[in-house]
C-alpha cells in the first residue's frame, strides 16, 4: 500500500463521525449524591477528559507501526472503518476497533512477520457511566516480545448489549482474564471456554465495577462505635 494510501486510510473522515465517546464529568470523590461521601471532596467538579483523535505524524515508531498495520488490514480484505479512530496520549497509542472485526485484527497483530504482537498482558473494561453512550469499554493490551513495543485496543459497547467476541483463541493468556472483567464489568465474551464468575460467588448479583451499582457495605463495630456502610454515612463536605 501507498503512503498516501495507508494514511487515509487510517483517518477517513466518514469513520470519524461515528468515533467512540470517552471520559466524562465528575463530581465529588466517588460521584455520590447526597449522604455517603466522607472524603471532604464532595464539592469537587472536573471536566469530562476526551483524548482527541491523533493526527499524523504520531511521532516515534507509532508512524511505522500504524502503516504496517493498516496495510495489513487491507490485505486481510477488512473494511476501512474497522479501525474507528487513533488515538495518542501519555506516550501510549490506542486503536478504537470495531467489535465484528476484533478477532481478525487480533490474529493480524499477532502473525504478521511487521506487528508480531505475541502477548496480550491484559484484558480489562472502564464503565463511563449511565450518561455516556457506549458507556463500556472492553481494553487490550498487546505486547510485540520480537519488537519490543506496546499498543492498546479498545471497543466500546452499548449496555443494553454487551457482547464481543473472546479473543481467547488467539490469546489463551485471556482466559482469566475475560472472566474477571465479566465478573466485575458484566461484558459477554462470545466464545469463551468458561465464562464463570471468578472473584464474586457463582449467585452473585449484578457487576460490582459499574458505575450504577450501590455501595453497599455492613455496618463495623470498631472500639465500642458502629460505623455504618459507606451509602448509609453522612457527608462532610
Amino acid at each position: 500500500m501507498a503512503d498516501n494510501e495507508s494514511q487515509s486510510w487510517a483517518v477517513d473522515p466518514a469513520r470519524r463521525e461515528s468515533a467512540p465517546v470517552s471520559g466524562r464529568a465528575r463530581q465529588g470523590m466517588f460521584g455520590v449524591r447526597g449522604t455517603g461521601d466522607t472524603s471532604g471532596y464532595g464539592g469537587l467538579h472536573l471536566p469530562a477528559y476526551v483524548p482527541p483523535a491523533a493526527e499524523r505524524p504520531f511521532g516515534g515508531w507509532f508512524d511505522e507501526f500504524a502503516d504496517n498495520f493498516f496495510a495489513a488490514l487491507n490485505e486481510q480484505g477488512l473494511p476501512a472503518d474497522t479501525v474507528q479512530q487513533v488515538t495518542v496520549d501519555r506516550g501510549e497509542i490506542t486503536f478504537y476497533v470495531r467489535r465484528d472485526h476484533l478477532l481478525e485484527v487480533c490474529r493480524t497483530l499477532r502473525d504478521d512477520p511487521a506487528l508480531r504482537f505475541e502477548l496480550c498482558s491484559s484484558v480489562s473494561a472502564v464503565d463511563y457511566g449511565p450518561e455516556v453512550p457506549q458507556r463500556l469499554h472492553s481494553v487490550y493490551h498487546l505486547t510485540s516480545m520480537t519488537y519490543r513495543r506496546r499498543i492498546r485496543l479498545e471497543v466500546a459497547l452499548e449496555i443494553d448489549d454487551p457482547h464481543l467476541p473472546s479473543v481467547v483463541p488467539v490469546y489463551p493468556t485471556a482466559d482469566f482474564q475475560e472472566r474477571e472483567t465479566w465478573d466485575m464489568f458484566g461484558i459477554v465474551y462470545d466464545g469463551h471456554p468458561a465464562l464463570t464468575r471468578i472473584l464474586m460467588p457463582d449467585d452473585w448479583d449484578g457487576h460490582p465495577q459499574r458505575k450504577d451499582y450501590p455501595l453497599g457495605g455492613i455496618p463495623v463495630e470498631y472500639k465500642g462505635a458502629e460505623i455504618p456502610p459507606p451509602d448509609q454515612r453522612r457527608a462532610y463536605s
